[in-house]
């Protein structure tokens, strides 16, 4: 299967916290070996084997160089944008500079965990 997101972390066992082990990026191949509905056990090209988010894999083959493509490409077709697009959409009056704001925005895990914790939330992996 194929990343089919900017940044991919691997992690040391299926779950959001778990620790990450290697950080793959859009378009990187990897081997499935087990598929744990979330979460899937794969091995990387550089042989590293650990667990990643299943919504971060496409089965459909990357073409091109997408390295090549910017930043804001790249979120403008998670949008299902193209520049053209959004520059009609800027012209009618629409900014969507509050949602780029908010896709920006991170969150230490360390300080996530604690909140779950704190709040007895069910860390729902």
């Amino acid at each position: 299967m194929y990343v089919a997101v900017n940044s991919a972390e691997v992690k040391s066992s299926a779950g959001f916290f778990g620790n990450t082990i290697a950080t793959l990026a859009l378009g990187d191949t990897v081997t499935v070996i087990r598929d744990d509905g979330k979460w899937m056990e794969v091995r990387t090209a550089n042989a590293q084997s650990g667990w990643i988010a299943a919504t971060s894999l496409t089965s459909k083959r990357i073409i091109g160089d997408v390295r090549s493509a910017s930043a804001s490409e790249i979120a403008l077709a998670g949008k299902g944008f193209s520049p053209e697009v959004e520059a009609e959409y800027r012209a009618n009056g629409l900014d969507y500079s509050a949602v780029d704001a908010m896709e920006n925005l991170s969150v230490p895990k360390n300080d996530l965990l604690k909140f779950i914790t704190d709040g007895r939330l069910s860390r729902g992996e």
